[in-house]
């Protein structure tokens, strides 16, 4: 998985991989997993933000902390939430229901002579272009769906008064200083990186007899399980 991944990100990184028809192959895999559903996975976290950040700021004003209410959000809301909702969302859309012609590519690229060259380009031709447009979407969702928190946050605090940006902007400062915001970027470029590499190397093990028949995609729980292993790396080194 990790030599697999290796290679990805080194293909995805190299000009030679993006002639005409594979930059048409993963221009139409990026829209069909970016584009297509930003506005509406936008909304639902954005309805999801309103939610929370209401229940947290009722709840520290009842406390007498209304001070924290800001920080506390941006932390949970922000740093950990949304980024992994974005990884779930895009391994639910990219198909737990397995796909039979991703099963046909993955067993031509295993049946692949162990040629360097022909791997490389039937890694080019079957597969590099999900994985570019899988790990594209997890960064673009995060990081618009951050955004759009971040200003309900402001909107739910302050109102629509312009008054409030000093102390918004010291807050959200204090929460994102250098390390937690390297963290944070860190952190979902590896949820971007294990949602697209992840299944695929899964999908070119060789014991893929009955692949077709199993309706869970190849990795799923490798996958959920890494996800897991990055947040709690994650929280550990930030709060421990």
């Amino acid at each position: 998985m990790l030599h697999f991944g290796a290679v990805a990100v080194v293909l995805m990184l190299s000009p030679s991989s993006y002639d005409r028809a594979r930059r048409i192959r993963t221009a139409h895999h990026i829209y069909a997993t970016t584009w297509q559903v930003l506005p509406w996975f936008t909304l639902l976290t954005a309805l999801l933000s309103l939610v929370l950040i209401r229940i947290v700021m009722v709840t520290a004003v009842s406390y007498g902390l209304s001070q924290y209410a800001l920080e506390m959000v941006v932390r949970v809301l922000v740093l950990e939430l949304i980024p992994l909702a974005a990884a779930l969302f895009v391994t639910l859309r990219a198909g737990l229901a397995f796909n039979a012609g991703a099963v046909e590519s993955a067993r031509a690229l295993a049946a692949s002579p162990p040629s360097r060259g022909v791997s490389l380009q039937r890694l080019r031709e079957g597969l590099l272009a999900q994985v570019t447009g899988n790990a594209f979407s997890v960064l673009a969702l995060a990081v618009v769906s951050s955004m759009v928190a971040l200003l309900l946050a402001y909107v739910l605090v302050y109102g629509l008064s312009p008054w409030g940006l000093p102390g918004y902007t010291r807050t959200v400062g204090r929460v994102f200083e250098p390390m937690v915001a390297f963290g944070f970027v860190f952190k979902t470029v590896l949820f971007a990186l294990a949602v697209a590499v992840v299944p695929a190397a899964a999908s070119l093990e060789p014991n893929l007899q009955g692949a077709s028949a199993s309706t869970v995609q190849p990795g799923a729980v490798r996958l959920f399980l890494v996800l897991l292993l990055i947040e709690a790396a994650s929280l550990t080194l930030r709060y421990f």
